[in-house]
């Protein structure tokens, strides 16, 4: 008898990437040692392995919630089957009593899944960007910190369908623009670090996965606190538009983020590959040309150039590149654009200059 569909479920999804993760692997040795690179297989054709001693080291993530469990859990299944190392990473905010104790309990738990390395890392939340960000952005940093020590190879994420579609509803609630609808991508970070193999699995599916393993998980009370903004959407704006709209809007957001990815990442592409033609020998951006692309290009011609210049992408909002889009297309002699990161934009004989100030 098979395992439960659920087990079955999140275990396909984690062989998937580590096959993915694998092969990559056995290309940069090939490469390296000036081999022809093995043929790409899926995760349905025969395992393949590392040549010995060169096994790639998977980390996974884990909070000790329902998903990161289930995903730890499967990790440990699959990378016993290929010639993967697997270790586990689980972070501290400190902000709540007994964080400290509950990090080593998922440490613990991640050990017993015979996983390893593990390490339980604590981290100082600053307030950039309000309480959600900012422990985002520790959580982040600790976890490319711990990568970059281990040598790991990738590190899984167990964000579900569920934050997919929640990510999409943030981001068109702030009018970002079709990068923010496209909510997050299965390969992300430096080098494709960071995987989610989970975004086509509901958060039910791995709760369900937990539960018939006897898996113990710690549901986080900031996930259920309506001071959050996710999780007010959670709990009252998701069920609302169920409601309103019928059940599939959970589905239908997250085919809406892989839409709005793949035109996103096309128009960033072309964006790229018309930049130098919009530059005169200086290297200066020329107005007429720019005028001359469609608007959804332009705008990202400027946002590079911003990013390029010194300004941080994570504080450069659509508002920002709107303003200096409006020094090419309705120029009326206005003054300098102030961006973050002390940068800034002016429109010049017939040049946009983007500079630091």
């Amino acid at each position: 008898m098979g395992p439960h569909p659920a087990v079955a479920a999140i275990r396909l999804a984690v062989r998937r990437v580590l096959h993915d993760v694998l092969t990559e692997h056995c290309e940069r040795v090939a490469r390296s040692v000036g081999h022809a690179a093995p043929a790409r297989s899926s995760a349905t054709s025969p395992l393949h392995h590392a040549p010995s001693g060169e096994q790639p080291l998977v980390l996974v993530a884990c909070s000790g919630g329902a998903d990161s469990m289930a995903l730890a859990s499967a990790l440990a299944f699959e990378a016993r089957k290929l010639s993967v190392r697997a270790g586990g990473i689980t972070v501290d905010h400190g902000l709540q009593d007994g964080s400290d104790l509950r990090a080593a309990e998922v440490a613990a738990r991640l050990t017993a899944l015979q996983l390893d390395p593990v390490d339980a890392i604590a981290v100082r939340v600053g307030r950039e960007g309000g309480p959600e960000a900012a422990a985002r952005d520790a959580r982040y940093a600790a976890l490319d910190d711990a990568a970059e020590r281990h040598g790991a190879a990738a590190v899984l994420l167990g964000h579900t369908r569920d934050d997919q579609a929640e990510t999409v509803l943030l981001g068109l609630a702030r009018g970002s623009g079709i990068r923010s609808l496209s909510g997050m991508a299965a390969v992300s970070g430096a080098a494709g670090r960071y995987r989610r193999p989970f975004l086509q699995l509901d958060r039910q599916t791995a709760r369900k996965a937990c539960m018939v393993q006897s898996l113990p998980v710690w549901d986080d009370p900031h996930n259920a606190d309506p001071a959050y903004t996710r999780s007010r959407l959670r709990h009252e704006g998701l069920p609302a538009l169920e409601k309103a709209l019928g059940k599939g809007v959970v589905e239908a957001l997250a085919r809406t983020a892989q839409l709005s990815r793949d035109d996103a990442d096309a128009l960033d592409t072309w964006a790229a590959d018309v930049d130098s033609s919009v530059r005169d020998d200086a290297g200066r951006l020329e107005c007429a040309k720019l005028y001359a692309l469609p608007p959804a290009v332009r705008r990202r011609v400027l946002r590079r150039a911003a990013i390029e210049a010194g300004a941080p992408a994570g504080s450069l909002f659509a508002r920002h590149v709107e303003e200096v889009d409006r020094l090419i297309t309705s120029w009326r002699g206005q003054g300098a654009i102030n961006l973050p990161g002390r940068v800034e934009a002016r429109r010049q004989g017939g040049r946009l200059v983007i500079r630091q100030g």
